[in-house]
């Protein structure tokens, strides 16, 4: 980018939760790639488990620093050490954890204001909205860092406006205006911020804040690519007057082996034990089952998924996070017999599994998601057809993008948000059968299932191409990096409401 670029500096500040982090470091990654200088704002503990890959990227000479700040875990009442969403004993207390995320303002504002060079911006995730706040306070643009896809950004955009789904019943379906296909939901769908649940209301504040924030940023980054979801790039740019960047799958960055094992975690248990397993499958032949790092569902709900996989009589392996319940799991696991009947056939992971690693594996044949941005980029990067059991936030219109636009998702039939802390009230949603269904529908041999498996390919190739040189993403994380560039000097961001 020549001698100019080097005194760019981004400061990037993540949620402090797995699912964003992740990218973010992908993305610190590639921009030091481009010589542009990177401060990556993490707390103690989130720097011991995430570290590794970052100090590895550090060590080959990247342009990347930490600044490691205190998380006031204690003083807003979590217990000492939790530093991380996935990490709270209850999700009743993400309150308290986004309180403690506020209080970082101050120490990180103080360290800003020393560093050198001076910051060109801060990219961070739009939960962390005081950040924007504190752009304003130097001088500076804030770019909001988007862990999800321009197909969600524009939905939300739509119900925003329309607000469509305020005179309809839970039971009834409405299609969202104003987007290029015609996309339905029920209420009970929706993201918190359209579908208000009993929590207390300092839960829908936080909720509203975040939105209203958001909408003022300067520019979106998107972990996505434009052949994915073209129609709804483009109606989304014109919406941002074009200050949208979509520079994924980030996840593509890691091509070393190690990089791709340790993305996310330090520690990977029953890593050599899984792969092992895999090497030894038919290729296409076995399902992936990962539900993500905050799901929690009932010990009810849980089983019918054990004994789906069980039932399609497909090889499968099966990350289990049970939460709060995987004690409970873990007893019916050996009360049943279940370990015991699917030996063989079927291997359970306990705690964090190498995604990437296992996705690209040639004997994934199909993975079972519940569509967090994340898993549902990584597993459009790696070729393979997607079983969709969203959960909750954004989760049902990324299904959405996978079963309606992209074609190469196949939905377990989920029909209402599991609200984080409240899975007791949703009990099972999916059966068994409904399970089993999809699995199928999925390892079909026949033309549809052909099709599916097709696409899924095509889409891949697309993914890698783009981040290749000359690639859409490629030249999009130019144009940023430009773009920032031009308003160093004389950027001077609108009063915030």
């Amino acid at each position: 980018m020549g001698s100019r670029s080097q005194q760019l500096h981004f400061v990037m500040i993540p949620l402090m939760c797995p699912g964003h982090i992740i990218p973010m470091i992908d993305m610190a990654k590639l921009l030091a790639e481009r010589d542009v200088i990177v401060t990556m704002v993490t707390t103690p503990r989130n720097s011991v488990r995430f570290g590794a890959a970052i100090n590895r990227a550090i060590v080959s000479g990247l342009p990347i620093r930490l600044l490691e700040v205190r998380f006031p875990s204690v003083e807003v009442g979590l217990p000492e050490g939790c530093e991380s969403v996935d990490e709270l004993p209850s999700y009743s207390l993400n309150v308290n954890f986004m309180s403690a995320t506020k209080m970082l303002q101050e120490p990180v504002e103080k360290v800003l204001a020393e560093v050198m060079p001076r910051p060109s911006c801060i990219l961070s995730d739009k939960h962390v909205f005081w950040t924007a706040k504190t752009a304003e306070m130097f001088q500076i643009p804030w770019i909001m860092f988007d862990g999800m896809s321009c197909f969600t950004q524009l939905c939300t955009e739509m119900l925003s406006t329309s607000k469509v789904h305020e005179s309809v019943s839970d039971s009834e379906s409405f299609i969202v205006p104003g987007l290029p296909d015609p996309i339905e939901f029920t209420k009970p769908q929706l993201p918190g911020l359209f579908n208000p649940d009993s929590r207390p209301n300092s839960v829908n504040v936080i909720r509203k804040q975040i939105r209203a924030t958001e909408v003022g940023a300067y520019g979106v980054v998107i972990n996505s690519f434009e052949e994915l979801e073209k129609d709804y790039v483009d109606n989304f740019k014109k919406l941002k007057r074009d200050k949208v960047w979509c520079v994924g799958p980030l996840s593509l960055c890691n091509r070393d082996r190690l990089d791709k094992a340790q993305r996310g975690n330090n520690v990977i248990n029953d890593q050599h034990k899984c792969l092992n397993w895999l090497d030894i499958q038919k290729p296409g032949s076995v399902i992936y089952a990962c539900l993500g790092s905050l799901s929690s569902l009932t010990r009810g709900q849980l089983i019918e998924l054990a004994l789906g996989l069980e039932g399609s009589e497909h090889p499968f392996l099966w990350a289990v996070r049970a939460g709060s319940k995987q004690e409970e799991i873990e007893k019916w696991i050996v009360e049943d017999g279940f370990e015991e009947r699917i030996k063989g056939r079927g291997l359970l992971i306990r705690g964090w599994a190498p995604q990437v690693l296992i996705l690209s594996h040639s004997a994934i044949g199909g993975f079972l998601t519940h569509c967090g941005w994340n898993s549902t980029i990584e597993g459009i990067c790696a070729g393979v057809p997607l079983i969709t059991w969203p959960l909750f936030a954004e989760q049902f219109f990324n299904e959405k993008l996978l079963v309606q636009v992209v074609e190469t998702g196949v939905s377990v039939g989920s029909k209402i948000a599991v609200q984080l802390g409240e899975e007791e009230k949703a009990g099972v949603n999916v059966k068994r059968e409904d399970v089993k269904r999809a699995i199928n529908c999925i390892m079909h041999e026949g033309e549809e299932g052909e099709n599916r498996r097709r696409k899924a390919r095509e889409y891949a190739e697309k993914a890698a191409k783009a981040v290749e040189e000359g690639g859409s993403s490629h030249v999009n994380m130019a144009l940023l990096v430009e773009d920032v560039l031009k308003q160093t000097n004389d950027y001077r961001p609108k009063t915030l409401q």
